[in-house]
């Protein structure tokens, strides 16, 4: 199987990424894996996608901090690879990373993504469901019994209502962003600075105001969704908890959050189960769900991390389902001759 992982930048990737554990348990499987960054993509005269891509020499690895030195330096197989020709291609990259310096590459991964699909290549998540989830509008697609109550505007005079009629504790965050960035709690002590808040983060574009959820002082559960499914190996849920750091309110790893244990409950199965329709008419294979309480907070479609915090906990190589849940995607391809839906694929 030759599967292309399409991120950022290949050489700004760090080895506790999902996507160099989803590369490189793919190596180890016996497969070629290519990395490209969206800035690697050409459509060439011959109406092919090409990609500048990256691949290790196909060793078995047991770090991936070893892998991902190769796969960076000079060790490194550079090839200027057919796209079309790939049985699989993730679509790895978060386009909220590129929206200050580089926000033409923030649909570049499924514009090219779409035209590889053309000729048979699986492409997941389903490129056109990612461009209609290019911000956090998407979120508001799903059930209102999954979801806070949530206000999305530019107007600051409907913040601050919202706000009262909240008890004037909600959380404030931009329409576009990730990781943590731009959000702030509002309590009822700082409504006397609510428009320099609402102004910090507008800088961006519109303003999502939700509820305050005080379940989210304990922080939030990630639980990996494939195929419209629990993500779950041998009895064990692909999940791990995140605990927000002193006065801090997010939980994000990469806002200075920490991690634990993960104990799976039935109302986050039922939320899974809530969402999992949507998910799969859109043709989303991997998504992280992001849980407070009885509410989701949070679906990303993009690049969901986290695999190796749920391996840490589980001992559990997670990243092994999800390649062989691939295998079996190119093998219904080939029975049926690719006469199959690129959305229909992505949750079979």
């Amino acid at each position: 199987m030759h599967i292309g992982f399409v991120v950022n930048d290949v050489m700004t990737e760090q080895a506790g990424y999902t996507t160099i554990r989803l590369a490189m348990a793919a190596v180890n499987m016996g497969h070629q894996a290519w990395l490209m960054g969206v800035g690697d993509l050409a459509y060439d005269t011959d109406e092919k996608i090409k990609a500048n891509a990256r691949s290790v020499s196909g060793k078995k690895y047991k770090l991936t901090d070893v892998f991902l030195k190769e796969l960076q330096g000079k060790k490194a197989k550079t090839e200027r690879v057919t796209v079309d020709d790939l049985d699989v291609l993730m679509l790895r990259n978060d386009p909220s990373a590129d929206i200050v310096r580089r926000p033409w590459a923030q649909s570049a991964g499924f514009i090219f993504g779409r035209i590889a699909m053309r000729h048979g290549v699986i492409v997941l998540n389903h490129p056109n469901s990612l461009a209609n989830s290019l911000n956090k509008m998407y979120f508001q697609f799903f059930p209102e019994e999954v979801r806070p109550t949530t206000l999305i505007t530019m107007d600051r005079d409907e913040i601050r209502a919202f706000a009262r009629e909240h008890g004037g504790n909600i959380v404030l965050k931009p329409l576009q962003g990730s990781g943590g960035q731009g959000v702030f709690l509002v309590r009822k002590d700082d409504l006397s600075n609510l428009n320099q808040i609402v102004e910090a983060v507008s800088r961006d574009g519109y303003v999502i105001a939700q509820e305050y959820l005080p379940e989210a002082e304990a922080g939030d559960t990630r639980l990996f969704l494939m195929n419209g499914q629990p993500l779950r190996q041998n009895g064990h849920y692909a999940a791990f908890r995140r605990i927000r750091r002193g006065d801090d309110m997010r939980s994000n790893v990469h806002a200075g959050g920490k991690i634990a244990p993960a104990e799976i409950r039935e109302d986050h199965l039922h939320i899974a189960e809530i969402v999992r329709p949507r998910l799969v008419q859109d043709g989303m294979f991997l998504v992280g769900l992001d849980i407070v309480g009885d509410k989701l907070m949070e679906i990303n479609v993009f690049s969901p991390g986290g695999l190796g915090s749920a391996q840490t906990f589980e001992k559990v190589n997670f990243a092994h389902t999800v390649i062989h849940a691939l295998e079996r995607k190119v093998d219904y391809m080939r029975y049926y001759r690719k006469n199959f839906d690129n959305i229909e694929m992505n949750t079979l």
